[in-house]
């Protein structure tokens, strides 16, 4: 079969890859060696592509109130209800709610639609959520959103600081990129994170600074630049505005404040700045650690002050770097996916911008300011300001902060319209209008990485049931409201040079994105279009000295040290992280599908510290309800040295579909930075307690099994079936019943059975003749069965009592193979296969990847490999 070469759908590394469907059916996915950003390599997520391609669970229908209807009815509906609420209440009670998952085409349509013929800016996207800080951030210091780094600058850069960036989780492959640089040219690495992540294995230095700080650490270094050799005087008094206000404004908290307020010792802090100062070629780069804060945007500005005032930026090897969570996080904001920004890297709060975009548009009128950004807007549904909302490829009933609030302010809103790729997710339980959208593999067009790199994401599957683009369905609506000759386009070709187009007009260097030169692209150079970076003259920004403000000088930004939005307490006495886990991608409906990415971990947890469990009672493996003002969680405990006294850490991709209380942004807060309108999404003061669990369980189950009235439990694919975690806080009085419900064993089946009443344990397991269909584990405590061993037996054939009996002790028999827990997502290798291998001589991860094969693919494992060769573990089950 013919191979296609697309691009990751997942974070904003923008790797490339090799598509090729079997004749048989499926996929065989491989990283493109020929595409820059990646080089042929790929993540687990990437890597495991092929996998998550099933049509369960797809939405192929658009449906209205549940039931099937024809597109031409659906799309009547939406305009009929978006030109009711403008006629009745303005433009500004209709919004959209867009995704860095669509397109670049998508979003142009998108907020071509909003901003131009409906005349509002209320499209805001989950970007806000991600990246909004260093937008505002670029564009107070820059003149513009315009990220200055290119990823051959972590290979010739001689110290890489990570700020807030999980780097070996969160964008693996510029890990490895990272960590192969450090290995042949001794490149220096510094991480700045309150955990000890899996990015710190390769660090040469760790600051575990105190959640929020970030400011202070930088504020700190910026007076220490000025008073060191390194200080470049002439390039700031050439090149940029305010250095010795924002220096001032700096050194107005002295040293041994940055030492209080960071938690950092004075060695620490001085071995950073020396570090920074000593070395020419520094890059910094920073993610959601940084920008997801009511500070986040100072932040950014802090981080750039200090680039600035040595000049380290444009140049090889050096400069301020945001890599984005989002396959087109970066395409958003070229297109003006954001409540604040035009199109073309334009602004709303400029006239003359403002004429461009409209006449190149011939819109009938053009939004004069900004839109609701997306907390705000969620906040303007719950009050009825908004009466009609369409979101497209996002679940924000899981994604936003207040998420309870969330839900139910969409509950009330009179019109809520939800183009999607699967039937159930939190957010279409509450639609009125579902729209089938095409999903990877099945759509065309174009998108934006981390270091302004345009790759086309090609469709190599046919489009399943009704689905359709979501553009296609953006122009569908708009022409159904009147604008049919502005919404004309054909094919997704004729939007990207549209888009083109606009980015060159009236141009002429003024401004950073310039397209101009592809905007002329006939239909087959579109098709065949190479990755490219912008602008394509020349890759490196700002190596000129000259940047896009009025009089083309960068601009120091004073960035005043302030605390958290909301401190501890005593009833509040911890401080809440969120972030990613290395196998998952944000709520989990196409990750969640493959046993591949669910068997490393599999259930919904809490990181803390031992000397913060234990005087709460918290052992390893129990339940721990999170609390705040806002929700409450339940969580399995994860006791461990890497988190920070005083902070909890918990993953944000578990939703109702897949766990009990799990949704972890119910339980963070809505505060926000003032200028980008990001949450603080890595710090809300929350109450950790034991939940009292009565029972633990663990079952497996070829058919999906069907919990009811459990308090705590999270379902996961398996190779030949399923696996749940569970606990109760009240004993069940008939296990068999409650077996045979949750195992959806049929009525016929067998069902074997041990209790000990004294004990607490009960133990059972389905059988279709000899067939194993499920078993169920459960006792008083967290439950010890080799998990991997036990999900492996779903479906094989056992002779007689005995071999049946060996089930229930949920483990292999003396002997057998026991992989243990997956550490190797790539090649399903265990921590028992590992620890074998460490048993019988292997000394270093490589010689650990030769024996098993873990860690010599994406290399995510690599540094958790590294782990159990300092500590030797012995094996384990589960």
């Amino acid at each position: 079969m013919p191979s296609t070469r697309t691009v990751c759908p997942y974070c904003g590394v923008g790797c490339g890859v090799i598509a090729t469907p079997r004749a048989g059916g499926g996929v065989d996915i491989a990283g493109d060696p020929d595409h820059p950003a990646n080089f042929g390599r790929l993540c687990s997520k990437g890597a495991a592509l092929g996998e998550t391609l099933s049509l369960d669970d797809r939405l192929l229908q658009p449906m209205i109130a549940g039931k099937r209807a024809t597109w031409s009815r659906a799309l009547d509906l939406v305009a009929t209800r978006f030109t009711e609420a403008i006629r009745s209440h303005g433009p500004d009670s209709v919004a959209l709610y867009v995704s860095g998952q669509i397109l670049i085409e998508d979003y142009y349509v998108a907020n071509k639609f909003m901003k131009g013929f409906i005349g509002s800016a209320n499209i805001d996207t989950n970007s806000r959520l991600c990246m909004a800080s260093s937008v505002a951030g670029h564009k107070r210091a820059f003149g513009s959103d315009t990220v200055p780094g290119c990823y051959e600058d972590l290979e010739e850069a001689d110290l890489v600081v990570l700020v807030g960036s999980n780097l070996a989780w969160c964008h693996p492959v510029l890990f490895q990129r990272l960590a192969a640089a450090r290995e042949k040219r001794g490149t220096k690495v510094v991480v700045v994170d309150p955990r000890r992540t899996e990015t710190c294995e390769i660090a040469d230095l760790h600051l575990a600074l105190a959640p929020g700080s970030d400011v202070a650490l930088f504020n700190g270094l910026l007076p220490y630049i000025a008073g060191s050799h390194v200080i470049d005087r002439n390039w700031i008094s050439a090149h940029t505005i305010g250095f010795s206000d924002t220096c001032k404004a700096a050194a107005r908290t002295p040293f041994h404040d940055v030492v209080r307020i960071t938690g950092l010792s004075e060695a620490a802090l001085h071995a950073f700045f020396d570090l920074f100062v000593s070395t020419e070629r520094v890059v910094t780069i920073y993610s959601q650690g940084v920008n997801q804060s009511t500070s986040g945007t100072d932040k950014v500005n802090a981080i750039i002050n200090c680039h600035l005032a040595t000049g380290r930026i444009g140049r090889p090897g050096m400069g301020p770097f945001s890599v984005t969570g989002q396959p087109n996080a970066m395409g958003g904001r070229e297109t003006g996916g954001l409540a604040t920004t035009l199109a073309a890297h334009m602004d709303l709060d400029n006239a003359e911008h403002r004429r461009i975009v409209q006449a190149h548009w011939v819109s009938p009128r053009i939004a004069g300011k900004p839109g609701l950004k997306a907390v705000d807007l969620f906040r303007a549904v719950k009050a009825g300001r908004i009466r009609a909302l369409w979101i497209m490829a996002t679940n924000p009933v899981d994604s936003m902060p207040e998420a309870d609030d969330v839900r139910g302010a969409l509950e009330a809103c009179p019109f809520v319209v939800v183009s999607e790729v699967e039937r159930h997710t939190d957010t279409t339980s509450v639609a009125d209008v579902l729209l089938p959208s095409l999903g990877w593999g099945e759509k065309s067009g174009t998108v934006t990485n981390s270091e302004r790199r345009i790759s086309r994401q090609r469709a190599f599957l046919p489009r399943p049931g009704e689905a359709k683009a979501d553009w296609w369905q953006l122009a569908e609506v708009a022409r159904r409201m009147g604008f049919a000759d502005a919404f004309a386009w054909k094919s997704p070709h004729d939007v990207f040079v549209e888009h083109a187009r606009l980015t060159a007009t009236d141009n002429d260097g003024k401004r950073d994105l310039d397209l101009g030169d592809v905007a002329t692209l006939s239909r087959g150079a579109y098709d065949a279009m190479q990755p490219f970076q912008w602008p394509r003259r020349r890759a490196r920004i700002f190596g000129d000295g000259r940047f896009f403000t009025p009089d083309g000088k960068a601009r120091f930004v004073p960035t005043p040290f302030r605390p958290l939005a909301t401190s501890t307490s005593a009833s509040l006495p911890f401080v809440l992280n969120t972030g990613r886990v290395r196998d998952q991608w944000h709520t989990m409906t196409r990750t969640g599908k493959t046993p591949r990415l669910t068997s490393h971990i599999a259930e919904p947890y809490l990181e803390i510290h031992p000397d913060d469990a234990q005087p709460i009672g918290l052992a390893p493996a129990t339940i721990a309800q999170v609390s705040s003002p806002h929700g409450m969680v339940l969580l399995r405990v994860l006791v461990t040295k890497r988190q920070r006294r005083g902070s909890v850490f918990a993953p944000i991709h578990w939703t109702a579909q897949v766990a009990g209380r799990a949704r972890v942004d119910s339980v963070v807060a809505g505060h926000v930075d003032p200028v980008s309108g990001q949450p603080e999404l890595k710090a809300t003061p929350v109450a950790v307690k034991q939940f009292p669990a009565a029972w633990y369980g663990f079952a497996v189950s070829q058919s999906k099994p069907v919990v009811r009235e459990v308090e705590y439990w999270a379902v996961a694919p398996a190779t030949n079936g399923w696996c749940v975690e569970l606990a109760g806080a009240e004993l069940n009085g008939d296990w068999d019943a409650t077996a045979r419900t949750l195992l959806n064993l049929p009525a016929t089946a067998d069902l074997l059975s041990l209790r000990d009443r004294t004990a607490g344990h009960f133990r059972c397991a389905g059988f279709d003749g000899e067939r194993l269909l499920g078993a169920l584990f459960v006792a008083q405590h967290p439950v010890e069965v080799s998990r991997a061993w036990a999900a492996a037996q779903l479906g094989h054939h056992f002779d007689g009592v005995h071999e049946r009996l060996a089930i229930l002790s949920g483990r292999p028999a003396s002997g057998a193979n026991d992989k243990g827990a997956i550490v190797c997502a790539c090649f399903d290798v265990g921590c028992n296969q590992i620890i074998g291998a460490i048993a019988n001589g292997c000394s270093t991860v490589a010689a650990v990847g030769t024996a098993t094969s873990a860690g010599t693919s994406c290399g995510s494992c690599r540094t958790q490999i590294a782990r159990m060769l300092d500590a030797k573990p012995t094996a384990k089950t589960g």
